[in-house]
C-alpha cells in the first residue's frame, strides 16, 4: 500500500487539505473558501466561526482523499499550518467559547488601556516575547474581559487556530511556538509561555497549553474524525506551525543566516537566527521558528499584492477582458506592458507601504507622486511598474533594518508565493536588493512545509534539515543588475525623505493613513 501525507493549511481567506507523496510532489489538492464576518456590535471585529469553518475542513480532507484517488488508510500522517494571530478560546468542557481571525482589528481601546499600566510596557513587553501590541493577543484577550465578561470568566485554554485544528482532528488540546509566541504571551528563549507577561496585563495566567516543538506527534485521528471524513484513525496528527514558518521550511530555509521573501497580501523577509536577540528599537518582530533551535526576524510589507489587485480592478478593464478571451492571466499582460520600463519608472514614486516599525506601525495614504501629463512616459505599464518597484523598496529598507541588527550581510535571499511567479517582479527585487533571488520550484511552500513535518514526526524522513534540501528544488536565480541597483540605491533615498512627508500629512490628518495599528 502506497504512503501519503497530509497537509491542512487554513490561511486568510480559505482553507486546504494537501496530499502530497513521500518525495514531496502534490497528489491532489480540495480547497474551500471562507469568510470572517464583523459583528455589527463591535466595529473592527472580524469573528472566526468554528462550527461552520470546521464542516469546511471536513470537505476539504474528503475531497482531496477522493481527488488523489486513494484510500483514506494510506495517509500516514497529517499535520497543520494557518495565519498567524488568529485565536480560540476554550471553556473547561473543552468547548469553543470565542475565536477571531487574524484581521481582528477590534482592541484598540484596549491597547490605550495597557499603555496606562506604564509607559514602558510595550517595550518591556517585547525585550522577552519579541512581540508589540499590534498584532499579538494580548489586547483582544483582555478586549473579552472588558466586553464578555462571561466568556473571559468561563476561558480555560487559548490556541492558535494551526492548534485548534489538531485539536478538532486528535482531542489534543496543545500549542507549537512557531505561531504561539507570535502571541506575544512567549518567553522566546524559553520558546514557551512566559505568565508574568499575562498577569503584569492583567490578566489569567493559567490558561495556557502545553507547548510542543513542531513536528512532534501528539496522537491520532480520532474515532469520530475518521468517520467525518474517511481518513484512518491510525493516522498521526503532528505538530504544524505558523504559516511563514512553515513557507521556510517548505523553501528549505531552515539553517542560520539564510533569507525567505515571501510576496502575498502581504510581504514578509524572514531571516534565519541561532539567538532571538530583541532590536533595541522595537522596529522588527520577532518569532519562533518552525526548526528547534532558530528563530527569526520577521518584517512585513503591507498589502502589495492587494495593490496589484486594486489596480488590475479599477484600472485593467481592457486587460481583464483580453485575459477573459483568451485565457492569459492579466497580471501577464499587464507586466508585458511594464517589462520595458525603465528602473525607475521614469522617476515616478508610490506611498503605499512604509518599511516596518513596530513600535509605532503605520502608513502613509496611498499615492503616486512625481508624474507628469505624458501618457507616451506615464501610462498603465508605468504605473504597474513603479507599484511593482514600492513592494522592493521597502523590502530594501527591511533588509538594511536585518542588517543593521545582525552586523551581518544579507548576500542573497529565496522568493516564494504569489509574486515570485512574475519575472519582472523578481527581476525588480533582485537589481533593488543587489543581490541574487533565487526561486523555487513549488511557489506555494507552505503546504509542502507542513507535509514535510508531518513526515519528520512518522519517522519517514529521518532529518528536517537533510529533508528540506532534498525536497525543496529551486527552479531559477535571478542575479541583479549593477546599473539598475545603483539607480535604485538612489531612488530610495528619494523615497525615504517622501514618505516621511506623506505619512506627517497623514499624521496631521490632512490624508487618511493607510493603516495604522490599534493604539497608535
Amino acid at each position: 500500500m502506497a504512503q501519503y501525507l497530509m497537509a491542512i493549511d487554513a490561511g486568510t481567506g480559505s482553507v486546504r487539505a494537501v496530499v502530497f507523496d513521500l518525495d514531496g510532489r502534490q497528489v491532489s489538492v480540495e480547497q474551500r473558501e471562507w469568510t470572517h464576518l464583523e459583528d455589527p456590535r463591535f466595529p473592527g471585529s472580524m469573528d472566526f466561526d468554528v462550527e461552520h469553518n470546521f464542516r469546511l475542513v471536513v470537505e476539504c480532507i474528503s475531497g482531496a482523499i477522493k481527488r488523489a484517488n486513494i484510500a483514506g488508510g494510506e495517509i500516514i500522517a497529517l499535520s497543520t499550518t494557518s495565519m498567524r494571530e488568529g485565536i480560540v478560546l476554550y471553556d473547561r468542557d473543552g468547548k469553543e467559547i470565542w475565536a477571531c481571525a487574524n484581521v481582528d482589528a477590534r482592541a484598540g481601546n484596549e491597547v490605550s488601556q495597557l499603555m496606562a499600566i506604564s509607559p514602558r510596557i510595550e517595550r518591556d513587553i517585547y525585550s522577552v516575547s519579541g512581540q508589540t501590541f499590534a498584532l499579538g493577543a494580548l489586547p483582544r484577550i483582555l478586549w473579552v474581559k472588558n466586553n464578555l465578561p462571561e466568556v473571559y470568566e468561563k476561558t480555560t485554554a487559548v490556541t492558535m487556530l494551526n492548534d485548534w485544528l489538531i485539536y478538532r482532528i486528535s482531542g489534543i488540546l496543545a500549542l507549537e511556538p512557531s505561531n504561539g509566541s507570535t502571541t506575544g504571551m512567549f518567553d522566546l528563549n524559553a520558546r514557551t509561555w512566559d505568565p508574568k507577561i499575562a498577569n503584569r496585563c492583567g490578566l489569567k495566567d493559567d490558561i495556557y497549553p502545553r507547548v510542543y516543538e513542531s513536528a512532534t506527534p501528539v496522537g491520532t485521528v480520532s474515532k469520530a474524525f475518521a468517520d467525518l471524513t474517511g481518513i484512518s484513525d491510525q493516522c498521526l496528527v503532528v505538530t504544524g506551525g505558523g504559516d511563514a514558518q512553515l513557507g521556510c521550511i517548505g523553501v528549505g530555509a531552515v539553517n542560520p543566516g539564510q533569507a525567505c521573501l515571501f510576496g502575498g497580501s502581504f510581504w514578509q523577509l524572514e531571516y534565519n537566527v541561532q539567538k532571538p536577540v530583541t532590536d533595541k528599537d522595537c522596529r522588527v518582530r520577532v518569532n519562533c521558528h518552525a526548526v528547534p533551535g532558530l528563530w527569526q526576524y520577521e518584517l512585513i510589507a503591507f498589502f502589495p499584492g492587494l495593490v496589484l489587485r486594486w489596480f488590475r480592478d479599477a484600472f485593467c478593464q481592457a486587460e481583464t477582458q483580453l485575459a477573459q478571451q483568451t485565457g492569459l492571466d492579466a497580471y501577464y499582460l499587464l507586466e508585458r506592458e511594464a517589462r520595458d520600463v525603465p528602473a525607475g519608472s521614469n522617476g515616478m514614486m508610490c506611498t503605499f507601504s512604509d518599511a516596518m516599525n513596530y513600535i509605532s506601525w503605520k502608513h502613509a495614504a496611498p499615492g503616486f507622486l512625481n508624474f507628469s501629463l505624458d501618457a507616451g512616459k506615464f501610462n498603465r505599464g508605468v504605473f504597474y511598474h513603479a507599484l511593482q518597484e514600492n513592494a522592493a523598496l521597502v523590502t530594501l529598507g527591511h533588509k538594511q533594518i536585518v542588517e543593521s541588527i545582525t552586523g551581518h550581510t544579507i548576500d542573497r535571499i529565496l522568493f516564494a508565493s504569489g509574486a515570485s511567479k512574475s519575472p519582472l517582479w523578481c527581476s525588480i527585487v533582485a537589481d533593488t536588493l543587489g543581490i541574487p533571488v533565487t526561486v523555487p520550484r513549488v511557489k506555494e511552500a507552505t503546504a509542502l512545509g507542513t507535509a514535510i513535518l508531518a513526515g519528520v514526526g512518522a519517522g519517514v524522513y529521518d532529518n528536517l534539515n537533510e529533508t528540506a534540501a532534498r525536497l525543496c528544488v529551486h527552479e531559477k536565480t535571478y542575479e541583479p543588475s549593477k546599473e539598475n541597483h545603483e539607480i535604485y540605491l538612489e531612488l530610495f533615498e528619494r523615497w525615504k525623505t517622501v514618505y516621511r512627508n506623506q505619512l506627517a500629512l497623514a499624521d496631521q490628518g490632512l490624508t487618511n493613513h493607510m493603516w495604522k495599528a490599534p493604539g497608535i
